[in-house]
């Protein structure tokens, strides 16, 4: 017998001796699986992730598949594994048919289906129709059957009924969705824990607990430090199940406790809140304890500040001396998610990240915590199962809107109320960049927890932000990255009193593939005297040497604009390539708390509106936002008076 045959006969002998057992092919891969997953976990709990983080790696955080019902009745059918394959650099052919490639792989990825219902609407249209037992959902199964537009429908019923508490009695059953549950997820971290190659590319168990009351998006997105041989021991947090935040933090508990395995929660898209995700009081009013304040900060480390649903960083109304601001807010300002409550500017405060860091020094001033001490990461939000964040490779939200003539026109609802939303008015991005040890599970984690992380909205600029009381130029001369770990605190970073002024370290290399960088600037918010939050921009460095601010209240000139409307082009004759400084505060009062972050402004370029003109003779509307500059977020550096 030839080596093939012995290997084929190998197989088959252990296939009989399982089944002889009484297992059968399936439970022995299972239980192979589980004892690798094992295996992998021990390893994962044994590694070392301290010390200074010299791996830039870039990935989404946030990204939904056919299993999340809302995208599958939108019409996508991409699974987990159709998405793991694409993010890792595979070739895959998206929904409508058209071939999907990333030009880079990322390093990780968060698959983080909708816990609420999870794969619910793929099961009504999978399920025999007599089987259903309601009018409505016999509806939705007849409606799913006939395509992208009438699975569409369906869509926008769901999402509004879920938001207002009005699903079938079924759907709303906590015990029936956990049974349906327990299959989809052990069937989902299988696959997860496949594709998951420690040093190469990291695949996160995670998932979204969609808290959506009255339509006010207040969603998580939890991710877990651990395989398969903890996940499985839980199901993905339902908003069935608990209605408040601090409910999934009690979860978050309890798991850490009786599994032994950690996690995270990641709040997202704020500029749908309608000013409740970043609150000044408890939920319920009154003043915010120490004691809730300190359980928000442990477990929300992070914020998504950018995604395909606009960016959250802040709003002309919050911030009207900002030039910068305002980018990727059009046509989300409207309302909240399902528009069933319209935007007062009242709720503004609540719903931008930056406005959320001033009043967690505030509140920290008044209770002696931080709630809102949060890094800053970006991600895509699509269900489409492909994590795009590219202008010219964009692949949109959901199905309808991968490429086509029409998506940039096409109104856009995520509820039944109408809104004035189009395409257009969605982002590409975004992407997390994460400062870690190794390309693993547990040290891309470990930097999520320690905030060494920032958010591009798509580009893929390397961003080095350290603050300490001794950097000077010089140390750019030296291993300089080094000086900032040994003398100083990085990105995310609590900086201690010293002598003088602080110093910032500061370096942006542009995206390889990418555009020139503009400037970049830091964002410092601070709480005065009075009690009164207080914000200021200030360009530190900036490309084209030539530029100068010629007076001290000046605003930098513009560093120009080398688009080609026609050609859906720019070029890198303007700006720098790389951007570094070293940076004192020149307003700098010891005796107050204070943060910074930075953001790295890219030069104009086309959007991906204008590359659906050039390919498929797209009509565009009146108004329609042709190019922007792009730009990346840092996670801030806090400085407390009281920190010794």
């Amino acid at each position: 017998m030839g080596k093939i045959g012995k290997i084929i006969f190998g197989s088959a002998a252990v296939v009989a001796f399982a089944a002889a057992l009484g297992w059968g092919w399936r439970q022995w891969q299972a239980r192979s699986l589980m004892d690798d997953a094992r295996a992998a976990q021990i390893a994962s709990d044994e590694e070392v992730t301290s010390g200074p983080a010299m791996k830039l790696l870039w990935g989404d955080t946030h990204l939904h598949t056919s299993n999340s019902s809302d995208a599958f009745a939108f019409g996508v059918r991409l699974g987990p594994e159709e998405a793991l394959r694409f993010a890792s650099g595979e070739e895959v052919t998206a929904t409508m048919g058209m071939k999907a490639k990333l030009s880079r792989p990322l390093d990780f990825l968060v698959i983080a289906d909708h816990s609420d219902g999870l794969a619910a609407l793929k099961a009504i249209h999978d399920g025999p129709r007599f089987l259903l037992g309601d009018p409505l959902l016999e509806r939705w199964h007849d409606e799913l059957q006939k395509g992208p537009e009438a699975s569409a429908r369906v869509a926008r019923e769901l999402i509004d009924r879920f938001a207002q508490r009005t699903l079938p009695a079924a759907m709303m059953d906590p015990k029936t969705n956990a049974r349906r549950t327990a299959n989809v997820w052990t069937d989902h971290t299988s696959i997860v824990e496949r594709y998951n190659r420690p040093g190469k590319f990291t695949a996160f168990m995670g998932f979204e607990y969609t808290l959506t009351p009255n339509g006010d998006n207040l969603h998580r997105v939890v991710i877990l430090r651990d395989g398969k041989a903890r996940a499985d021991k839980v199901l993905p947090y339902s908003s069935l199940v608990g209605t408040t935040a601090d409910m999934l933090w009690d979860y978050m508990d309890d798991y850490e406790k009786n599994i032994g395995g950690r996690m995270l929660a990641i709040p997202h898209n704020s500029n749908l809140s309608n000013g409740l995700m970043f609150q000044l009081t408890m939920p319920g009013g009154g003043p915010m304890t120490a004691d809730y304040a300190r359980r928000r900060s442990l477990r929300e480390p992070l914020v998504e500040v950018t995604q395909i649903k606009g960016d959250s960083e802040s709003h002309p109304f919050l911030s009207p001396n900002d030039e910068f601001v305002g980018f990727g807010t059009a046509g989300w300002d409207i309302g909240n998610l399902d528009n069933s409550v319209k935007k007062t500017d009242a709720m503004l405060g609540g719903d931008y990240v930056r406005e959320a860091l001033k009043r967690g020094l505030l509140i920290e001033q008044q209770t002696g915590v931080n709630p809102y001490k949060m890094g800053l990461i970006g991600s895509t939000d699509s269900h489409t199962g492909l994590a795009t964040g590219d202008e010219d490779n964009f692949f949109g939200k959901f199905a309808l809107n991968e490429p086509n003539a029409e998506r940039a026109s096409r109104p856009q609802t995520l509820g039944t109320q109408q809104a004035e939303r189009f395409g257009w008015h969605y982002l590409a991005g975004g992407y997390t960049a994460v400062w870690a040890t190794a390309n693993t599970r547990a040290a891309i984690f470990d930097a999520m927890m320690r905030r060494e992380v920032y958010a591009t909205t798509g580009p893929r600029m390397a961003v080095r932000f350290f603050g300490g009381w001794d950097f000077s130029q010089s140390d750019f001369n030296g291993n300089w990255v080094k000086a900032g770990y040994a003398r100083g605190v990085p990105m995310g970073g609590n900086l201690k009193a010293g002598d003088g002024s602080p110093r910032f370290m500061i370096s942006a290399l542009k995206d390889p593939e990418g555009a020139n960088l503009d400037r970049v600037q830091v964002v410092k918010g601070w709480v005065d005297t009075a009690g009164r939050l207080q914000e200021q921009v200030f360009d530190v460095v900036w490309g084209d040497a030539d530029r100068r601010i010629k007076a001290s209240n000046a605003k930098l000139p513009p560093v120009g604009d080398t688009v080609d409307i026609a050609k859906a082009s720019y070029t890198n004759s303007i700006g720098d390539p790389e951007l570094r400084t070293v940076w004192t505060d020149p307003e700098f009062d010891p005796s107050v708390r204070a943060f910074y972050y930075l953001r790295v402004l890219e030069i104009p370029t086309p959007r991906w509106v204008l590359y659906d003109a050039l390919r498929y003779g797209a009509k565009l509307l009146p108004g329609t936002e042709l190019k922007s500059q792009e730009r990346a977020y840092s996670s801030p550096i806090w400085y407390n008076p009281k920190t010794t």
